[in-house]
């Protein structure tokens, strides 16, 4: 029995934006209409918890009406004949609901809940969170997400991954997002490197083959092309 090549595929907003989720950045994104330090900090939190559940429960309502595209399907495919990790910068389960079995959550999930006291105590999670709901120890519970200024606690075991791919595939970032945009400097230089974006041709990483494409056209295509490879 071969063994498996490794396959780690860096995921951005941009691969899920095309099931319907909105995006931060993008002119009419979520940050257009609010300031980062009023739902994304742990001080807007201490400053009105009430906004910081508005803005998530939003979310996750969001979320809970799409469905993953067909980038996100075609990357399960890759499992037939890859080992595959995919590291993600999204809080949405869009991986996980197409089939992906090993997924790295580096901003926290959406579809989750977490203790103010014990951030281990974590809590599946799809409807609104309200004030008084609480945890196990009565601590008041938060969305399960990495705002700015906390630290990103699966950043290790995405580190870890980096090194052993045989192939790094990113997808719908720009790349300028630390610490997930310095992921890729873990990579060996010996890896095949694809970088799916519409602003993939701005890339500067080196030895990358950038393709300028949204996902739902490029990633099918792209696997395909591997699978084919084998």
């Amino acid at each position: 029995m071969s063994i498996k090549e490794k396959i780690v595929v860096l995921t951005g907003a941009g691969i899920s934006a095309e099931s319907g989720i909105q995006t931060f950045r993008d002119a009419d994104g979520l940050w257009e209409k609010h300031r980062i330090e009023d739902v994304a900090t742990p001080e807007a939190w201490r400053k009105n918890p009430s906004l910081v559940l508005e803005f998530y429960n939003a979310r996750r309502s969001q979320l809970l009406q799409v469905e993953p595209n067909a980038a996100h399907l075609a990357l399960v495919a890759l499992e037939q004949q890859f080992q595959v990790t995919i590291i993600t910068q999204n809080v949405d389960d869009l991986h996980e609901r197409a089939g992906s079995s090993h997924v790295i959550h580096l901003h926290g999930e959406l579809l989750k809940a977490r203790s103010t006291k014990n951030e281990i105590l974590v809590y599946e999670w799809r409807q609104d969170i309200r004030i008084g709901d609480t945890c196990t120890l009565g601590s008041q519970l938060r969305p399960h997400i990495v705002w700015f200024g906390e630290a990103v606690p699966k950043m290790e075991e995405a580190i870890a991954a980096m090194p052993d791919a045989d192939i790094v595939i990113i997808i719908g970032t720009s790349m300028q997002v630390y610490p997930a945009a310095g992921l890729v400097h873990y990579a060996s230089k010996f890896s095949n490197k694809f970088y799916i974006d519409p602003q993939a041709h701005q890339t500067f990483i080196p030895g990358v083959e950038s393709i300028a494409s949204k996902a739902g056209n490029a990633v099918p295509q792209l696997v395909k092309r591997l699978l084919a490879s084998k």
